[in-house]
């Protein structure tokens, strides 16, 4: 087996065609096919089966493409470590973000990153659920990982400081008149939630319970800017991180009372290369509110 037989298979299973997955690895179908066909044949598996939307991963094939996907991350790594001089960082990073912890900062890190590693290829995703950021966390799919932390958080992780949240209320709403909106002023508001599994959607619910409100679904969205905007127009109010408010909405956000803040950490991979460490110290260098009580490392 080689790491390019399963890059082969990685790019067939995301595409779901062997020439999809040949047009993106900019390589003729051919050499594509006969890979895959050496390494089922190597296996003695079947890895892929063929169906009316395309080609789609077998029991087997998915539990291989699992494995796969770690050891093409870790190749990855060891060459973009071999390949670091003193001036230079090659390879590839790859970085999850809980969504709408970091929306600020994270940016500004990365683009100071590129700047003094002009040949370091990023890659950032977004993803709302904490659950979701460990399994990949434990897979050796990531390099870094930004998200609020948790109960669970890794001893090791690196508090980098709050995110405080604000309530994102319509234009013209009484509350819009204070400095700070008191929760129990948003009794018979109806709320812009988060998908359930979100931790965005786990604060909200912690913050209305803790102060005794029993909130009304107006609405769910995948995306803080979302939240924001349809909350501007009157659909509810909503919950968020300061630094997702998006530009332009900032004079219809408020703190709240009592304070709702999450502590945000970053999460390295073991063993994390000059690329992840060099990220890390430039999130350390972003402005973050006050940071609170944290255990973990910092």
């Amino acid at each position: 087996m080689s790491l390019r037989q399963f890059e082969y298979a990685l790019a067939i299973a995301e595409e779901g065609s062997v020439t999809a997955a040949a047009e993106r690895l900019h390589v003729a179908q051919p050499s594509v096919s006969q890979q895959i066909r050496g390494l089922e044949r190597e296996l003695g598996v079947e890895l892929f089966a063929r169906t009316p939307t395309g080609l789609v991963p077998t029991v087997v094939g998915r539990a291989f493409l699992r494995e796969a996907e770690a050891a093409v991350s870790a190749a990855r790594r060891a060459r973009a470590t071999a390949r670091a001089g003193a001036d230079e960082l090659v390879g590839e990073l790859v970085v999850a973000v809980q969504m709408g912890f970091g929306t600020r900062q994270l940016p500004g890190a990365l683009g100071s990153l590129r700047r003094r590693f002009p040949r370091l290829e990023v890659t950032v995703f977004e993803e709302p659920s904490s659950a979701e950021l460990e399994r990949l966390g434990r897979r050796g799919v990531l390099d870094l990982a930004l998200m609020a932390a948790c109960e669970q958080s890794p001893a090791d992780a690196h508090h980098l400081g709050d995110e405080e949240f604000v309530v994102a209320l319509a234009a013209g709403h009484r509350q819009l008149a204070a400095d700070r909106v008191e929760l129990r002023e948003l009794e018979s508001e109806p709320w812009v939630r988060f998908d359930r599994d979100s931790a965005l959607d786990g604060v909200l619910l912690n913050v209305l319970r803790d102060n005794d409100l029993a909130p009304t679904t107006a609405a769910r969205v995948s995306q803080t800017a979302t939240a924001v905007r349809w909350a501007a127009h009157g659909l509810g109010v909503t919950l968020v991180p300061a630094s997702a408010v998006p530009h332009g909405y900032e004079h219809l956000v408020r703190p709240v009372f009592p304070v709702v803040s999450q502590p945000v950490i970053a999460v390295v991979r073991p063993g994390a290369g000059p690329a992840e460490t060099a990220l890390l110290e430039l999130l350390r260098h972003e402005t973050w509110s006050e940071p609170a009580s944290f255990s973990p490392a910092s």
